[in-house]
């Protein structure tokens, strides 16, 4: 999956990750005010459907949107492209560059290191 989403398309995915299928007034009812407008709505869904991340079912005269991407594989592929576009491949260099700007202090970063080891065995 090298398809990226927008801040409006990344939204309407949590949502949908959230609920697990939904129509659009479903989706436009958990976002945040202003409410954007229901064909707003309904056009990033499907621009959603064309890029692959989301498919429908018929639904009364309408549709039910749901996620054909789950959210762990999206997840994994957006670190991945922020470890190779700012950090050049390396993992190392994220987690140093967070515990350099302080936002991840030593011990925090001991205790994920610990569940990894556990996670490993």
């Amino acid at each position: 999956m090298k398809k990226r989403l927008t801040k409006a398309e990344e939204q309407i995915m949590h949502i949908l990750w959230g609920l697990e299928q939904a129509t659009i007034k479903e989706i436009i009812e958990k976002m945040p005010y202003p409410k954007p407008a229901y064909n707003t709505v309904s056009t990033i869904v499907r621009i959603l459907e064309n890029k692959q991340f989301v498919a429908h079912r018929p639904l009364g005269k309408g549709y039910q949107y749901y996620p054909i991407l789950g959210k762990e594989s999206y997840s994994k592929q957006s670190i991945k492209n922020l470890v190779d576009g700012y950090f050049e491949g390396s993992f190392k260099s994220l987690v140093s560059f967070f515990v350099k700007k302080n936002d991840v202090d030593i011990e925090d970063l001991e205790r994920v290191l610990n569940e990894l080891k556990k996670d490993k065995k």
